[in-house]
């Protein structure tokens, strides 16, 4: 009887869990106990850590609202990036050039606004990002459409103030970038 009254326990549990994120797992195979079939979940992987301290939780709430504030911008960053490649496969020579600088010029007015008084926090996220949204990295994306010094350039200001353009986003280290950006449903 004990028994039964575990199992379902357990089957009302994981009902519960089941309606709230239908995302997070998947029916696996059954399990037949006395006649009934009881469903056997795989769930997607949860890290749990407290914040009991008051300096982990405030960098916690920083970073979501940070990332609040960068990801679209990574976002629209990546979606002007590959709008910009898919038109250069399809130009030759010298519109080839005039693109680039009308696409260099707009990327200047749209960006530069918020790149200019951007914290060196919000800049070491956005690379992170950009390269999420992207697979590339910022010195990647710059060396492409620039010369070789002035990427050089740009990744040596980067490193004086504690950025690397060449940074990557990876989802097991950056796991709590990536729970708050599919928590907040920012995708």
């Amino acid at each position: 009887m004990k028994k039964h009254i575990a199992l379902f326990i357990a089957a009302f549990a994981l009902f519960l869990l089941s309606s709230k994120d239908a995302d997070a797992q998947k029916i696996i195979r059954y399990e037949y106990v006395d006649g009934d079939s009881i469903p056997v979940y795989e769930f997607s992987e949860v890290t749990y850590s407290e914040l009991d301290d008051a300096e982990t939780k405030k960098k916690y709430l920083l970073l979501i609202y940070n990332i609040k504030i960068v990801f679209p911008y990574a976002k629209m960053a990546a979606f002007r990036l590959q709008l910009m490649e898919d038109n250069l496969r399809q130009l030759k020579g010298k519109e080839r050039k005039e693109y680039l600088k009308a696409s260099e010029k707009a990327f200047k007015e749209e960006f530069t606004g918020f790149l200019k008084n951007m914290p060196r926090s919000r800049g070491i996220l956005l690379t992170k990002l950009l390269y999420r949204e992207t697979g590339k990295t910022a010195y990647e994306i710059l060396d492409a459409f620039t010369n070789g010094f002035e990427t050089f350039l740009w990744s040596t200001t980067a490193q004086v103030f504690g950025g690397d353009l060449k940074d990557t986003f990876d989802p097991m280290e950056d796991y709590q970038i990536e729970h708050i950006i599919k928590g907040l449903q920012l995708e």
